[in-house]
């Protein structure tokens, strides 16, 4: 590919993405809904949780809420919001794109990349709810957790994004989507540990956590987290460059598998 031809699809890229960015910023009910749920999440689970748990786990549940609800918010928001390629597939919007000379792999990694931008918008907002949640709460949160918690969110985007392509790609309809994508989505909830330790789970549950990507998403923003803190042992369950090859590879796989199945559900349209 020749440096024309890459800026070319650079630029196809980015286009994609502000557009979906654009949206998100026209749609102040999806906005506000997707700060609220996360706030009523960290602001009752977490001190319940704190009040009847607090004692026997040994460490803050309260920080341990937020971070798992960062995480799941921000997989989810990417996920869920590539159900936009079904909606440009009704507007016939993803058939002028599609044959226009640009890779289809550019294409859905610019809508996995606007989707990112938009979650990360909703975590930006997030973020600022659990400051204050944690210093009502009693506990702070130092800068540096906060910026390590950045990064980790952009990953954690981009892999939300990847697997709402392989989960949407072959869905004919917005209905279906929103009919089938909570049952995907709601199990890694507790499956990832986003509010509750799973440490210890029977094997087949265990095994089941294994296998659900909000497992290392989830993970990989508490690696960043409690790095250095003396409850790291008992709130990360792998190590970071674990956590980011598992990551890396599902990325790899959703968004070739995904792209693939994307076109040619197209194709046979």
């Amino acid at each position: 590919m020749n440096q024309s031809s890459a800026l070319n699809q650079v630029n196809a890229i980015l286009t994609i993405a502000h557009r979906d960015l654009l949206k998100l910023m026209r749609d102040r009910a999806r906005l506000a809904s997707s700060l609220v749920f996360p706030f009523v999440f960290v602001a009752i689970l977490g001190p319940s949780f704190q009040s009847g748990f607090g004692s026997s786990v040994g460490y803050n549940l309260v920080l341990y809420t937020f971070t798992g609800v960062y995480a799941q918010t921000l997989f989810q928001s990417a996920a869920f919001g590539l159900i936009s390629l079904i909606e440009d597939r009704d507007n016939d919007f993803s058939q002028e794109i599609f044959i226009s000379p640009i890779s289809r792999y550019s294409i859905i990694f610019g809508k996995i990349l606007g989707e990112a931008l938009v979650a990360m918008a909703q975590g930006v907002g997030i973020l600022a709810f659990g400051i204050v949640i944690a210093a009502v709460s009693g506990v702070s949160i130092s800068p540096g957790q906060l910026l390590g918690m950045i990064p980790m969110g952009i990953i954690v985007c981009l892999f939300g994004g990847s697997f709402g392509v392989i989960i949407l790609a072959n869905l004919r309809s917005r209905r279906a989507a929103e009919q089938i994508f909570p049952f995907i989505i709601l199990p890694q909830f507790f499956l990832a540990g986003v509010f509750t330790p799973i440490h210890n789970l029977p094997p087949f549950i265990s095994f089941l956590s294994y296998i659900s990507p909000m497992r290392y998403a989830v993970d990989i923003v508490r690696n960043a987290f409690y790095a250095g803190s003396p409850d790291y042992p008992q709130t990360v369950l792998a190590s970071p460059l674990l956590n980011i090859t598992v990551i890396a590879v599902l990325f790899a796989i959703f968004l070739t598998a995904g792209t693939f199945l994307f076109i040619r559900a197209e194709r046979n349209r």
